[in-house]
């Protein structure tokens, strides 16, 4: 019955076909009828469509296929390596002097004065007058200040009062003396001639004896009345304030009126000092060199100091002596650098540069030129120092030997040819390798 419905309906479609008769007496087949058409064998196959709801096997294992596909790619484009923008400077050879010396060292300190003082009283008093101004040259002396002697000159006065006092006294008890000394002479003479009793015999001996004690006491009396006299002129002295050596005033601290003492004390009312003094001939600079870097420094060695003020005035040093002992807070070690020769310009604590020289030996082969780089560009990493230089636009990592660091260049000894572009400030994830991609300032 399905077979038979299926024919139907598929010739339910179709047009009748009907012998035609030609004008020309012929017969046509080919000219439709609207009638039924006889049935065939082919009509009675049965056609077999594809069954509802299938998919053929290979469609989903290629559909498959260009899923994991896709997915691959876009994990791929999100996970390439992209290049890191850096920051990169050339690398530049490291100067060296005319006569083949080679800084071994950089560091920088202060010029300093081996003789200073702050100049100040003994004693404790007012101001009376200042005879001194900053940038005063200054004799080894010379009177810079005078305090209120007022108190001071009466005592003294006073002491030298006394003094003539007791000289007058002692020569009261002198004459005294000799006639006691004259009425036992005659007590004797007369004891001898059995003429006077031997009671003022013995009194005339009696009152001689505590003339001579009385005469000794008074002429003690009479040498602290001068001690005293001493000691309140030096005191008057103390009030006029000299200067200990040669030099130049660098400060002026007190004004007339107003309190000065040796030692700190009324608060802010009471100065220490009246002025300060700079031997100009004591020059030198003082460096804290990292006690890493001590064993590069030696007594004698040359030295090139760099004034801030002058920049450009390059100044011939020596090593004076190297202080033996470290700065345990700042691991540092001071030493002594003297100037060759002293210049006007040179003024006390003033900062300064400094590069100690390694003169190199007669007929040695020249040494590896270092280079300097940015301070920025070397990183401490497991436990050594490194710089990344470009090479092919990736990041190579480099081991080097750092000679001296300073403010804002580090000078390497090996690790790194002049001209070569090494990465200033490298990211923290920055690899050996890496791509980088440098960006122009």
């Amino acid at each position: 019955m399905q077979a038979h419905n299926s024919i139907t309906e598929r010739n339910a479609g179709r047009p009748a076909r009907h012998n035609a008769v030609d004008p020309r007496g012929g017969v046509s087949l080919c000219e439709p009828v609207m009638s039924a058409a006889k049935p065939n064998l082919d009509d009675l196959r049965i056609e077999r469509g594809p069954a509802p709801g299938r998919t053929p096997r290979l469609v989903l294992a290629a559909a498959a296929l260009g899923i994991a596909a896709l997915m691959a790619a876009v994990f791929w484009w999100a996970t390439r390596p992209t290049a890191i923008p850096v920051r990169t400077a050339l690398a530049r050879e490291a100067p060296v002097s005319a006569n083949g010396e080679r800084t071994v060292l950089n560091a920088s300190g202060y010029v300093t004065a081996r003789r200073a003082a702050t100049v100040s009283s003994k004693v404790t008093g007012k101001v009376a007058e200042v005879l001194v101004e900053e940038g005063m040259k200054i004799a080894e002396g010379q009177v810079l200040a005078r305090l209120d002697d007022t108190n001071v000159r009466a005592s003294l006065e006073l002491a030298q009062a006394q003094a003539v006092s007791a000289q007058a006294a002692l020569a009261e008890t002198r004459v005294r003396l000799a006639d006691a000394e004259r009425d036992l002479q005659r007590q004797v003479d007369l004891a001898k001639d059995r003429v006077a009793p031997q009671a003022d015999l013995d009194h005339a001996r009696t009152a001689a004896a505590a003339l001579r004690a009385h005469l000794e006491q008074q002429q003690a009396d009479a040498a602290v009345a001068e001690r005293s006299v001493a000691v309140w002129r030096q005191q008057l002295d103390d009030t006029v304030i000299r200067a200990p050596f040669a030099g130049i005033a660098t400060s002026k601290d007190a004004q007339p009126g107003e309190m000065v003492s040796p030692v700190s004390a009324g608060g802010g009312f009471t100065r220490t000092g009246i002025c300060t003094v700079v031997d100009m001939s004591s020059l030198e600079i003082e460096i804290d060199v990292n006690e890493s870097y001590i064993n590069r420094v030696e007594p004698g060695q040359p030295v090139e100091a760099t004034l801030d003020a002058y920049p450009d005035w390059k100044i011939p040093c020596h090593v004076i002596a190297i202080i033996p002992t470290a700065d345990r807070d700042k691991s540092t070690v001071k030493v002594r650098v003297g100037f060759e020769k002293l210049d006007p310009r040179i003024l006390p604590e003033m900062a300064v540069k400094v590069a100690f020289r390694e003169a190199g030996a007669a007929g040695a082969a020249p040494a590896a030129r270092a280079v300097l780089v940015p301070k920025a560009a070397v990183e401490q990493r497991d436990g050594r120092a490194v710089v990344f230089v470009v090479q092919d636009g990736r990041a190579e990592r480099r081991a080097v030997s750092v000679n001296n660091t300073g403010a804002t260049d580090t000078e390497l000894g090996s690790g790194v040819a002049a001209g070569e572009a090494v990465i200033v400030e490298p990211p923290q994830d920055l690899s050996d390798g890496a791509k980088v991609k440098e960006i122009k300032p």
